[in-house]
């Protein structure tokens, strides 16, 4: 017999999942195969990233070394590591290097001088030279290095304002990438470029001559990857509308899809190194990455016939990344997770391989996962119609805790993503089981100019931010509340970066609508951030607001600074003193106005975080004031 629950008010739940729970755990980020069956992985800890490498014999698992921070550090980040030939090849995050060391034993030692920023190391087929990216005083080029660092590397190709994922083919002559120009993001308009080496006795190889494959300043590419035959380049291309699957042969340059239907198989490229697909080694199939409305599939497609079946993973995984194939051709590797799975490193055994097919192995868990599923909150993805009549699509979390249950309708929290092109899916969320094991309802707020629901839908926020992001967040309140799902009258909105500029707009264009708001380095000031703006989104704004100076009114209109003094009802704000993305006077200048006025708030700086807060310190602290915060303007007034 169950135990009986207990009836208390929703917000005051006692949680498993406390402010100090959400300081454990290690991210997930990356993870790669070598010749041999090593299986390699990028591991986020509260102290350093590391590479963590599973041996082909089944021993234990060990860290790669105990000595550096593996991070690359060009934009966002991403492209920090790769294997090959019994080695690693990794970015370190304090000086930007690139080190090779072995697999099996042996110290690490630079293979290029601390100078610039890399990103994104792709060994050669034959194993003597690294590609990769590379950035000095703003200025992006593909770099090349012999993969023993005798050598001084040189620029392969420059010229473009950004490059990624750069590619070998098998034949080791060739390679191809992707690169694009201010005032583009990588979502907007990307071009897939090759290049045929020359090679001469003595010199690294130079690139002879470079052709552009596909892609414009109005067609997006992703994630270039040469079969291991040698036929094709399969990539990833916006132009029907949605990201799919193509491939290009290199024997008659035809272009043909792979994918099809209203679904996502490529993602905005925010980091170097992402990747939705891979083939397997023979070079018959291509293993891909399905998102359809905020949920993913795994699929698996025959090159020659094209068909394409799905590979079931069950209910347990509804959100898949970075899949990688393995040498042996019977496995695969990818980071998984679902609503109540909390993120994993999955091994999957393909249905035709000897090993026993569809059956998952646990490589890594990112959490102790101390808590039953049942512990969770199940999300469901929803709609509801914006105010011009479109569709606005959601993920919404009900209030869950089996020992507890309240009368009544829970209190909403409205989460908005940052970017503002982002997507909240189905993965797991530790941020929202805070939250509704405590008796809030969430919503994920996929707003109008998101990523995941197609072109249209992705460029809809163009010339609108500050507009459609908070008319959307406000239309999904009162859809829950029209459907007796929420309290209309206890809801929160909740956002970082672009999601906290949008809690701040919320603030001021409806000052009526919320009890109170979140601020996680929010944009308050849309004149300031444009201009000091680093360089992968420094012209961002041009397409969501339009190009400076001409358009300098439509950003004052939409700087949440210029009318604080509409906001009047409780915020919270955090902010990290060392943000090189959103400055930190963005909240200070908010919070002087917030005190001026009277306007109940607190305010956090803290120190040694950036764009994003990563310390252990600083995380329970922000949840412990978050949960206060909360309790204080929602629960009890």
């Amino acid at each position: 017999m169950s135990a009986k629950r207990i009836i208390r008010q929703y917000g005051l739940w006692d949680s498993p999942i406390t402010p100090l729970s959400l300081t454990r755990g290690i991210r997930l980020s990356d993870v790669a195969w070598d010749e041999d069956g090593t299986l390699a992985w990028l591991e986020g800890r509260p102290e350093r990233s590391v590479v963590v490498l599973q041996p082909p014999t089944g021993e234990a698992i060990r860290d790669l070394n105990d000595q550096y921070s593996i991070r690359a550090r060009l934009g966002y980040g991403g492209g920090d590591f790769t294997i090959g030939k019994g080695d690693a090849y990794f970015v370190a995050a304090d000086s930007g290097r690139i080190y090779r060391q072995p697999l099996q034993a042996g110290a690490a030692y630079p293979i290029t001088p601390a100078f610039g920023r890399a990103a994104a190391p792709k060994l050669s087929p034959n194993g003597r030279w690294v590609v990769f990216v590379h950035s000095y005083e703003d200025q992006d080029s593909l770099a090349i290095v012999d993969s023993l660092g005798k050598s001084w590397p040189q620029k392969l190709v420059s010229g473009e304002d950004f490059y990624m994922q750069p590619t070998w083919h098998p034949d080791g002559q060739q390679i191809a990438w992707i690169a694009w120009n201010h005032p583009n993001m990588p979502w907007d308009g990307t071009r897939l470029t090759m290049a045929n080496l020359s090679f001469q006795q003595g010199r690294l190889p130079a690139a002879a001559e470079v052709f552009t494959i596909n892609g414009d300043e109005h067609t997006s590419i992703f994630q270039p990857e040469f079969s291991p035959d040698g036929r094709h380049l399969a990539y990833v291309s916006d132009q029907s509308g949605w990201w799919h699957i193509y491939l290009y042969d290199l024997q008659n340059g035809n272009h043909r899809p792979l994918t099809e239907g209203d679904a996502e198989h490529g993602s905005p490229a925010w980091v170097q190194g992402m990747r939705t697909f891979n083939f397997s080694p023979d070079g018959k199939s291509l293993f891909f990455i399905r998102n359809q409305g905020g949920s993913a599939t795994l699929w698996q497609a025959d090159i020659s016939s094209g068909r394409a079946t799905c590979l079931e993973m069950g209910d347990e995984y509804t959100w898949l990344e970075q899949i990688a194939a393995a040498p042996d051709g019977e496995r695969l590797a990818l980071i998984a997770s679902a609503g109540r799975t909390p993120t994993r490193l999955v091994v999957y055994n393909l249905p035709q391989g000897r090993l026993m097919g569809g059956n998952l192995r646990i490589i890594r868990r990112s959490t102790a996962e101390d808590q039953p599923a049942e512990t969770y909150s199940h999300p469901r993805v929803i709609e509801w119609a914006s105010p011009d009549g479109g569709k606005v699509h959601g993920v919404y979390y009900p209030p869950h805790n089996p020992a507890f249950e309240s009368r009544g309708l829970p209190p909403l929290i409205v989460l908005v993503h940052g970017g503002p092109t982002s997507q909240r899916t189905t993965a797991f969320d530790s941020q929202v089981q805070f939250f509704t094991s405590r008796g809030f309802a969430v919503l994920l707020v996929n707003h109008r100019g998101s990523t995941g629901y197609g072109r249209a839908y992705r460029d809809m926020l163009r010339g609108n931010w500050g507009i459609y992001d908070v008319q959307d967040s406000v239309s999904g309140l009162r859809y829950l509340a029209g459907k007796k799902l929420v309290d209309e009258h206890r809801a929160v909105i909740m956002g970082g970066s672009a999601g906290g500029y949008t809690v701040l707009k919320a603030l001021q264009d409806f000052p009526d609508t919320f009890k109170a708001g979140i601020n996680l380095y929010g944009i308050s000031n849309q004149l300031t951030s444009a201009i000091h703006m680093h360089k992968f989104e420094a012209h961002y704004s041009d397409s969501l607001l339009g190009p400076l100076p001409d358009a300098a009114e439509v950003y004052r209109q939409r700087s949440p600074i210029f009318f604080a003094d509409a906001i009047r009802v409780p915020l919270a704000i955090f902010h990290g003193e060392d943000d090189e993305v959103v400055s930190l006077s963005n909240s200070e200048e908010l919070a002087a106005t917030l005190k001026r006025k009277g306007v109940p708030h607190i305010f956090h700086v803290y120190a040694g975080e950036g764009h994003g807060f990563r310390k252990p310190e600083t995380i329970l602290h922000l949840y412990s004031e978050i949960e206060n915060f909360v309790k204080q303007y929602v629960i009890y007034t």
